[in-house]
């Protein structure tokens, strides 16, 4: 008779990496301010957090969690549905649209929640739901949950968009979910084009700007960075990147809008956002609005730490944003490299499948706005010290020459 839980004896790996003193995941930080933080008794210099403008630190955003936990109370143990919906929750939906330029907005308690919620309460039986393979797995997630089919198309691939479309009923529902900014590779959507094939299919298109929103567009996102805000149907966002906080939103129309307030099942189940997050994105939203400097300031750090990886021999790939991966292809190498980077004074994060395609293994950095040149500086000879160490840059470019090489 099968056991539940035989497959327990088969995950090996975990446990393989730990045994060898390099397993990178579920570890602590005990001090974290922003820029650096103390791992394990190590300060580091942090390149590793979606902190893009550095606002967790930012006295103004935590002085208004204060007063919002002083006002509120620490939850509102409720649903929005119900009592969990604070006069807090409904000046950051409206505060939210306008922002990013739609008639309304829905705050979620999570960025998760976000995507699940939507895509299953719009993409319904006889519908299809069609996503970018690199799309983030909250959307997949979405699909898997949701009533209707899901397609999938190559990774910024127009042309496979535009086949996987044509081969669906005219007469079936279509939604298009795409990142705006993808959140290993750091490359945007080409939402222009993107956008015109779905008109061209009768298809509605989303974006999940989890990593746009507070970057692009002078930090209103994608859809803002190409002047397409009225022709995208539907913008996601998240709190716990740009906005120093935790949750999510959905804006578009006020008619799509009021439908998934009152279908989606991961709103009306869940406890709303609690009085202190809603609060500290607020006043984030406020110092966006405000004070451009911080997203001039991030882009010139993303620039920065861009072209001296690039002097450094390291593969960048497609990365256009302050979000930059050092693709090593090799899984233990990457590993490898993680925790040597460590021992240099930098955290990085190691990304191996099915976080990134087969031979595709990568460090993920990400930048800050609060990022001074000497905290770049000292990742960059940190780079130059461990590539060196473990001839990671030739080793890349050989895997890479023999990935091309096998290729059809």
């Amino acid at each position: 008779m099968a056991d539940l839980f035989d497959k327990l004896g088969t995950f090996t790996q975990a446990k393989e990496a730990m045994a060898l003193g390099i397993y990178p995941y579920f570890r602590a930080l005990s001090v974290s301010e922003g820029t650096t933080a103390i791992f394990e008794g190590k300060e580091v210099v942090m390149i590793g957090s979606n902190n893009y403008l550095g606002l967790t630190t930012d006295e103004r955003v935590r002085q208004a969690a204060i007063e919002a936990v002083e006002r509120y109370g620490t939850s509102v143990t409720g649903s929005r549905f119900l009592n969990g919906t604070l006069e807090l929750h409904l000046e950051l939906d409206r505060r939210l649209a306008k922002f990013v330029g739609k008639e309304a907005a829905l705050v979620f308690p999570t960025g998760y929640q976000t995507n699940v919620g939507t895509i299953t309460a719009l993409v319904q039986k006889g519908d299809y739901v069609i996503i970018d393979k690199d799309d983030h797995a909250s959307i997949v997630d979405g699909c898997m949950m949701c009533r209707g089919e899901m397609r999938r198309f190559r990774h910024n691939d127009l042309d496979s968009l535009d086949e996987v479309l044509s081969k669906l009923p005219a007469s079936a529902g279509k939604l298009v979910v795409v990142d705006g900014v993808y959140s290993m590779g750091g490359d945007l959507a080409p939402l222009p084009e993107l956008v015109a094939i779905c008109k061209k299919h009768g298809a509605r298109i989303m974006v999940d700007d989890a990593h746009g929103i507070g970057v692009t567009g002078g930090g209103r996102g994608t859809a803002a960075h190409f002047g397409l805000t009225d022709e995208v149907d539907l913008i996601m966002g998240t709190f716990s990147k740009s906005f120093a906080s935790i949750g999510g939103f959905i804006a578009g129309s006020a008619d799509v809008i009021h439908y998934i307030q009152h279908h989606a099942r991961s709103l009306i189940f869940s406890a709303a956002l609690p009085a202190p997050n809603a609060a500290a994105v607020l006043r984030a939203l406020e110092i966006i609005e405000t004070e451009p400097q911080h997203v001039e300031r991030l882009w010139e750090n993303a620039n920065y730490m861009r072209d001296g990886l690039k002097q450094l021999g390291y593969d960048v790939g497609g990365s256009n944003t302050p979000i930059i991966p050092v693709i090593l292809r090799d899984d233990y190498r990457t590993v490898l490299a993680w925790h040597a980077l460590i021992e240099e004074g930098v955290y990085t994060n190691p990304v191996v499948p099915p976080g990134v395609p087969p031979n595709q293994s990568l460090l993920r950095t990400s930048y800050m706005a609060t990022h001074q040149r000497e905290h770049l500086d000292r990742a960059l000879a940190a780079f130059k010290v461990v590539g060196e160490r473990l001839d990671l840059v030739s080793s890349s470019q050989a895997l890479a020459s023999t990935e091309a090489e096998a290729a059809p």
